[in-house]
């Protein structure tokens, strides 16, 4: 099928600001990189944060989205992973220097240099997009594009979280249970682990949605568990769940803060960090991250609790994001 001159896509013209539907060119792929057929990318919080200028420096104007699921149509030079044809998923992770120290010691996550999809550079809410071959992945056939969008992600950012929570962790909490949580709860019930959810207090949904892809409990965000928790992941947006998951948490915890962006965390005593608790964030991911990630969801398999809508709904995706309105994931379909 020939590519068109021109493509439709969903632009951030300035931040803070609101998506507008514009004809735009086509890009052209450069060396080692990827033209594909947008078939599905994921919406998520990150591309909330960027929209309402929480994320303060995106390229603009802007085509967000950064968990692209499309077909290749046209390959740039030099391109050798790939071939017409393949889909492959598109992360945040767009690129990264490869020179850095942190690039040198395998934490390509925190790169000096780094380029975001979606972000630094022109991502998939549009029917077009570009992408770097060595930072695209093979998705599993098992997936069809409308679930496989989310792990690109929502999936990965919960896989590391979790990983960054320790291995030796029996019972564990989730603050926030959006995309992430959803899918990070399967893959630790599939480990063994006891999951407890932690929603917005009277969300009973949630809370229902949460015990039924395994959560042992599921209760407000005020309120303590019934056991003392190994760790806590904390994926919504709202400062103030680090001194109630610290309160949460047993002696040598650890509480994951899993968002790009998060209010202010409030004064707390000291107290509730003492006894080798520890507070940390996640930032980004690694390309191991994902390759992981893709296995281990194949092998549960993760059920992807995905909401469909078409590309010029986008704002729409958006608003019941920030409401904390869409359980599961918010994908835009082509």
């Amino acid at each position: 099928m020939p590519i068109p001159k021109t493509m439709r896509a969903m632009v951030l013209e300035k931040s803070p600001g609101r998506l507008v539907l514009k004809e735009v060119p086509v890009p052209d792929p450069g060396p080692g990189e990827l033209l594909l057929a947008v078939a599905a990318c994921g919406a998520c919080r990150t591309d909330l944060h960027i929209v309402d200028g929480e994320l303060t420096e995106p390229k603009l104007p802007l085509i967000p989205g950064h968990q692209i699921v499309g077909k290749i149509v046209k390959k740039g030079s030099s391109v050798d992973r790939f071939q017409i044809g393949d889909r492959v998923g598109v992360p945040w992770l767009g690129q990264t220097c490869g020179v850095c120290r942190f690039c040198k010691s395998g934490r390509e996550n925190l790169c000096d240099a780094p380029v975001f999809t979606g972000y630094t550079r022109d991502g998939g809410f549009a029917e077009y997009a570009i992408a770097d071959q060595n930072y695209c992945f093979s998705l599993p056939e098992s997936f069809d594009d409308l679930t496989a969008a989310p792990l690109l992600c929502a999936g990965l950012i919960g896989f590391r979280t979790l990983r960054l929570a320790g291995e030796d962790v029996d019972a564990l909490g989730i603050y926030g249970f959006g995309a992430a949580a959803h899918i990070v709860t399967q893959i630790a019930v599939h480990r063994g682990k006891r999951v407890y959810a932690f929603t917005r207090p009277g969300d009973r949904t949630g809370q229902d949605f949460a015990r039924g892809l395994g959560a042992v409990w599921a209760g407000a965000a005020d309120q303590l568990p019934p056991e003392p928790l190994d760790a806590a992941l904390i994926f919504a947006p709202a400062g103030e769940l680090v001194p109630a998951a610290l309160q949460a948490v047993a002696k040598g915890g650890q509480v994951v803060c899993g968002g790009i962006h998060m209010s202010d965390i409030p004064s707390f005593p000291y107290r509730l960090l003492w006894e080798e608790r520890v507070v940390k964030s996640v930032a980004n991911l690694t390309r191991r991250d994902g390759v992981e990630l893709l296995k281990e969801a194949a092998r549960v398999p993760v059920r992807v609790a995905a909401n469909r809508f078409p590309l010029e709904k986008a704002n729409r995706a958006l608003d019941l994001l920030r409401r904390g309105a869409i359980e599961g994931a918010a994908v835009l379909v082509l």
